[in-house]
């Protein structure tokens, strides 16, 4: 062998070892989130975990459930998991917020714990939302101005003269799906510029154009705090009696709890222009565990007490039925 040839080999050996090295490093910080994983999975082995996910913008309310549940129950542990596109079947509980095909329903167990309100919204400083503050809307305008609706009066479109540019969301989802339904329509047919992500990315798109328009539940559009619409938000007013005008006593819509006020002191059948959907919360009827029913059982008991601070209204009395759980909870148990 040549002193050149040792060289070489000596060389490949010190870069062989060098990338065994760079590997063994690597790999050695890939590990260390698994090796948190494991740790947390350890230190919680002793208690059963719920897995609770649905629609982002219930997340609040939801944590404060969880908050008291474990007050009272510290041996289980909640959490709250984004579902993102994964399988809705390998979660605990679900909290959605529309109602789902009867295939699905007559597979999983329902609790109807609030309702949520969808709001007609437009950037406060837009002519449009200045003139529709004043006018209101009625269902043919809402239709006209949110809608791709082959029945439209095309004249009457002409005459909206102030300018807006429309937002929906781009994924199926329980809002715009409840909003479409409402008046006789699907998803598809909602005008506008389709925006991924949550309700909450919807908000943000929103507030980025100043001639935005869109709709929202009242979970989101109010700061929950001032119980004011977010800044740089407004709330149109709508026809709420079907009189085809909106009169004063229907110009309520800038402060939340008004609109909680307002909205539960009527029947939803007289409730015109303004979808109104519940949030539910349900487990499977073959995969349920004890520790899930636990915590719809204290969310059924105890829930209501945060609904209108977080901008839900509470359920209908034909809807606060606890019978049908308890006979669950025991088939379960």
């Amino acid at each position: 062998w040549s002193d050149t040839s040792l060289y070489v080999l000596n060389f490949q050996n010190f870069k062989l070892t060098t990338m065994k090295f760079r590997i063994l490093i690597i790999l050695s910080i890939l590990s260390l989130p698994l090796a948190a994983q494991l740790e947390r999975s350890t230190e919680t082995s002793n208690h059963p975990v719920v897995v609770v996910t649905g629609a982002r913008f219930s997340y609040k309310l939801v944590q404060r459930w969880i908050d008291d549940f474990n007050k009272v129950n510290p041996d289980i542990q909640v959490i709250i998991e984004s579902r993102g596109s994964s399988d809705p079947n390998q979660y605990d509980v679900l909290a959605e917020v529309f109602e789902q095909d009867i295939a699905v329903k007559e597979s999983r167990e329902y609790v109807h714990v609030g309702r949520y309100a969808i709001l007609p919204v437009a950037r406060v400083t837009s002519e449009f939302s200045k003139t529709y503050t004043k006018k209101g809307l009625t269902t043919e305008l809402i239709k006209l101005i949110y809608f791709n609706d082959v029945f439209a009066d095309q004249e009457k479109a002409a005459k909206i003269k102030d300018p807006y540019t429309g937002y929906t969301r781009l994924q199926k989802a329980g809002v715009p799906r409840v909003f479409a339904n409402y008046f006789g329509l699907e998803q598809k047919d909602i005008k506008g510029n389709a925006i991924a992500g949550s309700d909450e990315h919807l908000l943000k798109a929103l507030l980025r154009d100043s001639i935005g328009i869109s709709y929202l539940p009242t979970p989101l559009i109010y700061d929950l705090v001032t119980r004011k619409p977010v800044e740089g938000l407004n709330v149109l007013p709508v026809d709420l009696d079907g009189s085809g005008k909106v009169n004063d006593d229907e110009r309520f819509f800038d402060n939340l709890s008004s609109v909680i006020q307002e909205l539960e002191s009527k029947d939803s059948k007289d409730i015109k222009n303004i979808p109104l959907e519940y949030l539910h919360l349900s487990v499977d009827k073959e995969k349920a565990t004890p520790e899930a029913i636990a915590f719809l059982k204290w969310v059924v008991e105890n829930g209501q007490a945060y609904l209108n601070e977080f901008g839900y209204l509470r359920p209908e009395s034909s809807q606060v039925k606890n019978g049908n759980l308890e006979e669950f909870a025991k088939r379960v148990n």
